[in-house]
């Protein structure tokens, strides 16, 4: 089946979309690749989708992506003796790695004492996803003590971001390792590396995957937005994550990173997937809000590869529908003729080899005699991405003898993936 559209969606999998018959419902609302979100769920319960949906994949006879998306080094407080504690702006708490002492009124534990080590006063802290902002104030062996600017509570195991400071973490926990080895043993086609910083990171990562696997960089540090164009060059693929990117950078900024991924993705040719809070407002209510339609359609009209879902389809109430309403906006957004002029006002890609040169030539000669397809044969799925970032308005037919070729194209741009046999290319 091939969709009437040009841009992808991604649903995140979850206790609402695990079963087979709703991870076909969402495969016919419009899912093109899926998401499986290790910070939840085991092992075991990511591989019964995975068996799934390559099920489901042979009864459509459409290659289906899957991205395994990795927890990350995702910094946690420790617990308090009450489980939670209040105070008011002005307060001065302690933090320390003494994590064998419950916290209480004037005291947080953390299990983090490299944190402690690598922030200076003058630090801000942000924990659980902002709603408590700190600065440090004073520091000593061991411990530094932070005046909270803003927010009234903590709890048990809550979450904290330190923006201004580039982390001594890998982005690979034990974990991680473990888990992204489960990944690709199931022939997972995308791994998504969480809190990147720097290029280094990359290449950790690209040492342990090599080429079994594609690489796609979840955009959502201060620090790699620094980073952006060199980063986004050593992987294959961009998410731009607004979650965490919108807690450790002031809300108006991420309008514009956005729009700057985007550009810089398709600049260079790869693809890119806008993310988070998309329509949020669908894990409990059918219809989603007005403004959750234009943030899905200012994405498109921006040039995104893909749109995803995540809580709407992995715990929401209404997952097939939120998949279907977001079909229809990228629908609607790809028939207004103000899209196709959005589209060519983007900077134009870099390539400036012959492949490039001449995939450009045939999408600009499929548009000047009306063609109505590209077909473009590839065993790496190189042409088939050189094809979607020139933006074309004709579909692409990717065909491929590779089906992990094909599987991955099921996230690029306007490319329908044909699984087709080994003597295509003779």
């Amino acid at each position: 089946m091939k969709r009437n559209r040009s841009t992808k969606i991604i649903a995140t999998v979850g206790p609402a979309s695990n079963s087979a018959e709703r991870l076909k419902a969402l495969f016919l609302a419009g899912v093109d690749v899926f998401r499986l979100n290790f910070s939840h769920g085991t092992q075991d319960d990511h591989g019964t989708v995975i068996e799934r949906i390559r099920a489901l994949e042979a009864e459509t006879g459409r290659p289906i992506g899957i991205i395994a998306d990795l927890q990350g080094p995702k910094l946690r407080l420790g617990r308090f003796a009450d489980n939670a504690i209040t105070f008011a702006p002005g307060k001065v708490l302690r933090f320390d790695s003494q994590v064998e002492r419950l916290g209480d009124e004037n005291r947080v534990p953390i299990p983090h004492p490299d944190i402690i080590a690598a922030l200076t006063p003058g630090s801000t802290v942000l924990c659980d996803d902002g709603k408590v902002r700190l600065k440090v104030v004073a520091k000593g062996d061991g411990w530094l003590d932070a005046e909270v600017i803003s927010g009234t509570r903590l709890s048990n195991n809550k979450g904290f971001n330190i923006p201004d400071v580039v982390l001594p973490l890998s982005p690979l926990t034990e974990k991680d390792r473990r888990d992204l080895a489960f990944a690709i043993d199931k022939g997972v086609e995308w791994i998504a590396l969480s809190f990147v910083q720097r290029p280094e990171d990359i290449h950790e990562a690209r040492a342990l995957i090599g080429n079994r696997a594609a690489v796609m960089l979840k955009m959502e540090k201060p620090a790699a937005v620094e980073h952006l164009t060199e980063l986004i060059q050593l992987s294959d693929a961009i998410m731009v994550a607004r979650g965490d990117l919108g807690v450790e950078l002031s809300l108006p900024e991420v309008p514009a990173i956005q729009k700057r991924m985007i550009a810089e993705s398709r600049r260079f040719g790869r693809p890119v997937i806008v993310a988070t809070q998309m329509l949020e407002s669908m894990i409990t209510a059918p219809v989603p809000t007005r403004a959750e339609v234009s943030d899905v359609a200012t994405a498109v009209y921006e040039g995104a590869d893909c749109v995803m879902l995540s809580a709407e389809s992995a715990a929401g109430q209404y997952p097939v529908e939120a998949v279907a309403f977001m079909d229809d906006i990228i629908r609607h957004v790809e028939r207004d003729p103000g899209y196709r002029r959005s589209l060519d006002a983007l900077p134009a890609p870099t390539g400036t080899g012959i492949g490039d040169a001449m995939i450009r030539a045939a999408t600009q000669t499929a548009t000047a005699v009306g063609a109505s397809a590209l077909v473009a044969y590839t065993l790496s799925g190189t042409t088939g991405l050189r094809a979607a970032r020139e933006r074309p308005a004709q579909p692409i037919l990717g065909i491929t003898s590779r089906i992990e070729t094909a599987r991955r194209l099921a996230l690029s741009y306007a490319v329908h993936a044909v699984h087709a046999p080994e003597d295509i290319h003779s």
